[in-house]
């Protein structure tokens, strides 16, 4: 089974009049300003899943600093996951600055069958990952109910795109040390935080830290495929393509090449998905 654990797939409303909601949303507005930038249904992401031979994925909520706005795409991605169950995994659109509303709407989104949050972005949500009070209602939530928490992360130098900048890698690595008990994903390889594991006080805190690989392409040698399961092994990485960003068939075509050793591509594409999120 190949899980793509990062896609996004937005409703109607944003994808007919995304005008008002780039006047609403400061990070939306930075990213979707270009009628070049995709914003895609379920169907059509399942139409490329098809043809890249892809048997599920996560399909992530979009880091809306407003809560009604998070509660409107959730709707759509609760909506997409009773209609296609077999093939879409939801994870919801939190805001946690939103106190007990935040809460309401994880439960809410839960009840509905969402299995995780993200992702989590505090630059486009505008809260601080630091803020360790703040955030515990709805960590503690998500422990409860074993929801991972994808965060955007992304390298702290290199080459700026729109969308770059996420949690900060300190702010990070004190976040899995505050929370050991929750599963932390964390996007586009963890803007390289697994290359900090060689420490071992790093390495101590990181048993619930996973790295996706969304957008791999744009970002990295394709050689970090071999060289981030030497740092943290193999069973933490997790197959993601940041769809429609990057195209399903390139990119698998791109790992393919690399003839990992079979028991790590399937790990890395498919397995270890299914073991974080329960999958039969």
């Amino acid at each position: 089974m190949i899980v793509d654990f990062h896609t996004h797939i937005f409703p109607p409303s944003v994808r007919d009049d995304r005008e008002k909601y780039m006047q609403r949303e400061e990070w939306f507005a930075s990213l979707y300003a270009s009628p070049r930038a995709r914003t895609i249904s379920a169907e059509e992401l399942i139409a490329a899943m098809d043809e890249a031979g892809v048997d599920r994925a996560v399909v992530c909520g979009f880091c809306w600093s407003q809560i009604e706005t998070c509660a409107e795409h959730n709707d759509y991605t609760i909506e997409m996951v009773k209609r296609y169950p077999d093939r879409l995994i939801g994870f919801a659109s939190i805001q946690p600055k939103a106190g007990q509303k935040a809460i309401a709407e994880l439960e809410r989104c839960f009840a509905n069958g969402l299995r995780g949050i993200g992702e989590w972005n505090p630059n486009g949500q505008k809260f601080d990952l630091g803020d360790h009070e703040m955030l515990a209602p709805v960590v503690e939530a998500a422990r409860h109910h074993q929801m991972p928490i994808i965060v955007h992360t992304t390298e702290p130098l290199g080459h700026e795109y729109k969308g770059k900048h996420g949690a900060d890698l300190a702010d990070v690595y004190q976040f899995v040390k505050r929370f050991p008990d929750v599963s932390v994903v964390c996007a586009h390889w963890g803007g390289g935080l697994p290359f900090y594991e060689l420490m071992p006080e790093v390495a101590a805190v990181s048993h619930n830290l996973y790295y996706d690989t969304a957008a791999s392409p744009f970002l990295y040698n394709p050689s970090i495929f071999r060289i981030v399961p030497q740092l943290v092994g193999y069973r933490r990485i997790l197959f993601g393509s940041d769809f429609p960003l990057v195209k399903h068939t390139t990119f698998l075509q791109q790992i393919r090449g690399l003839y990992l050793a079979r028991e790590t591509e399937e790990a890395i594409l498919g397995k270890n998905a299914q073991a974080l999120l329960r999958l039969e």
